[in-house]
């Protein structure tokens, strides 16, 4: 499958063209995003598949396993395929509890590059975003000191462009003021919309908006609606949830997860299905209702 037939086409992330559809890789870790998969190779093989079915962007983070994300992607395609680029995060770090403790001071965001650049086997980082708030949301408060610090990686040749996550809006428009940034990474999906001002705003700078957590996360969604709609095209809810997403703006770009190539490939394949005006009127109605 080439890039041009994937769902979404593709969208120019600084000087890198991407698909819109890429892949998360979060779910590759063991269970909590801690330690080893269960199946070492199955996790190799959704790696493979996303390549072969044309993603060209993949979103990883050192914290997740920790260290396990990163190794399995290295594991599976390094040498890197020339059109392939990887996003990686920094600014939190794991404990023994599974929780994300932030690691946002300059020294630790130094040592985070650095342990990513090893684990990924790469010279430079095609994007780095850095995680702000906590595991319940964004939280305000200035990330100048921590975003200067990825500004010099930057300049030093360590890292190519700069994204931020978990951000307010507020801290999107101090980051841009400090270094440029080609992307913002936050939760959003059908019933959870509190960027849809940010995400217009981007759009029209030509900066991305990557939504995590894209089908749910850890609580599958669930609404009448989507069942209506999805029993109407013909696709599965999850697939209708993709596919309003690639439809909702053009700027959004897609990082779903999963442990599975087959359901990686029946998510790329459901991403595409043509939603009408009236199905998008009616789906557009449940975050209103949750």
């Amino acid at each position: 499958m080439s890039t041009t037939s994937l769902p979404g086409g593709t969208w120019s992330l600084g000087d890198m063209t991407v698909t819109r559809f890429g892949y998360g890789a979060m779910q590759l870790a063991g269970p909590g995003v801690m330690g080893p998969p269960a199946d070492h190779d199955g996790a190799l093989a959704v790696l493979r598949a996303a390549v072969d079915l044309g993603i060209t962007h993949i979103d990883t983070a050192d914290a997740y396993g920790p260290r396990v994300t990163n190794a399995l992607i290295r594991e599976a395609l390094h040498p890197y395929p020339g059109s392939l680029h990887v996003a990686t995060k920094v600014g939190a770090t794991r404990d023994e509890q599974g929780g994300w403790p932030p690691a946002r001071r300059p020294d630790q965001l130094r040592r985070a590059i650095d342990e990513n650049l090893e684990s990924l086997g790469l010279d430079r980082l095609d994007l780095v975003n850095l995680r702000l708030g906590d595991a319940t949301g964004p939280r305000p408060g200035a990330l100048s000191e921590a975003f200067e610090t990825l500004a010099e990686l930057r300049r030093q040749g360590l890292i190519r462009h700069l994204g931020v996550s978990n951000a307010t809006a507020e801290q999107v428009v101090e980051a841009q003021a400090i270094a440029p940034i080609v992307c913002v990474q936050n939760m959003y999906n059908l019933a959870y919309r509190h960027d849809d001002e940010l995400i217009d705003r981007l759009a029209a700078e030509g900066i991305a908006y990557v939504p995590f957590f894209p089908l749910g996360g850890f609580s599958p969604l669930q609404s009448e609606a989507l069942s209506a709609v999805a029993k109407r095209v013909d696709a599965t809810p999850m697939a209708v949830a993709l596919a309003w997403l690639l439809q909702r703006s053009p700027n959004i770009l897609l990082i779903p997860g999963t442990s599975s190539a087959t359901h990686l490939r029946e998510n790329v394949a459901g991403a595409g299905v043509t939603l009408s005006g009236e199905d998008i009127a009616e789906l557009e109605n449940i975050s209103a209702q949750v």
